[in-house]
């Protein structure tokens, strides 16, 4: 019998999307390539652990979570964190910037300096421009102005980029207005910190990182895997957590966190054997491993 990998989930580098396995093991992932797996029959999906620390009850979880930890894993890993706003003493500066997944869909958020536009990759943002850097504390205070003075959320549920991707304006000046304009509203407010040094409009556009260029409409999602379920298709695109296959029955995405505590065989064809939930038709949806 092959033996079973398990995913610790898809990471964006400087050359493009990523499927990294428990042990160390690295699978870049190129536009045409297969990928293709299976969950091997009879298996359970076990809880990932937390902080880079094995769950000690081998937990058990479902295959429709995307985080695939315990609650008592989930507990910890949020017990330090940045995005749970449960520490408040980070020395690093923090950029704070408007991410846009399509239309009428921008977030304000805060990532670390250092880490540059590695958040962006990884929330799918389509284009996004730093609004402005400084403390974490200021960072957070100007993330919380635009929220409460133009209404401006700090998250977008992943299903709600995958629709909208099917709309996306061709031009990048177009996919660029949105934000543009808001950053214009943003920087009129009054109350900004004054620790946080503002930063000029640079709207970066991910569409050809991304590959969402030209690409089928999606019809639908993988909603969870199940034993014995098989996945296959050819690499068209990939947002975010998302990779967009061409699948016998069209464009499928995978929500590669769904991957993360299955065993995973290799597999041949391009069967998809697994639940998939279709997209609203309304929405003009389009919408991708080794």
């Amino acid at each position: 019998m092959a033996q079973a990998w398990k995913c610790s989930g898809l990471r964006w580098s400087a050359h493009g999307p990523v499927l990294v396995w428990d042990g160390g093991r690295r699978s870049a992932l190129t536009w045409g390539k297969r990928v293709a797996f299976e969950v091997a029959e009879g298996g359970v999906r076990t809880c990932v652990g937390a902080r880079g620390h094995a769950c000690p009850v081998g937990a058990a979880v479902p295959g429709r979570s995307t985080g695939a930890r315990c609650e008592e894993c989930a507990r910890l890993d949020r017990a330090h964190s940045v995005a749970a706003d449960t520490i408040a003493d980070d020395p690093r500066p923090y950029h704070v910037y408007l991410a846009w997944f399509g239309p009428g869909m921008v977030k304000v958020g805060i990532t670390a300096e250092e880490r540059g536009s590695a958040r962006l990759l990884e929330q799918g943002a389509v284009c996004f421009s730093w609004l402005g850097v400084g403390p974490l504390m200021a960072a957070r205070r100007t993330e919380e102005l635009l929220r409460a003075a133009l209404r401006v959320p700090d998250r977008i549920p992943y299903a709600e980029k995958r629709v909208v991707r099917a709309v996306l304006p061709e031009t990048a000046a177009d996919r660029a207005r949105e934000v543009a304009e808001l950053r214009e509203r943003a920087v009129r407010l009054p109350a900004w910190p004054e620790s946080l040094v503002r930063e000029p409009l640079r709207v970066v556009d991910h569409v050809g990182v991304f590959g969402l260029a030209d690409v089928p409409v999606a019809m639908g999602g993988v909603s969870e895997l199940v034993a014995g379920g098989a996945v296959g298709g050819e690499l068209v695109a990939a947002a975010g957590p998302d990779l967009h296959l061409a699948t016998g029955g069209g464009v499928v995405v995978l929500d590669t966190r769904l991957m993360t505590g299955w065993g995973l065989l290799p597999a041949a064809g391009d069967e998809l054997t697994v639940p998939v939930r279709q997209f609203r038709e309304a929405a003009g949806a389009q919408d991708g491993l080794f």
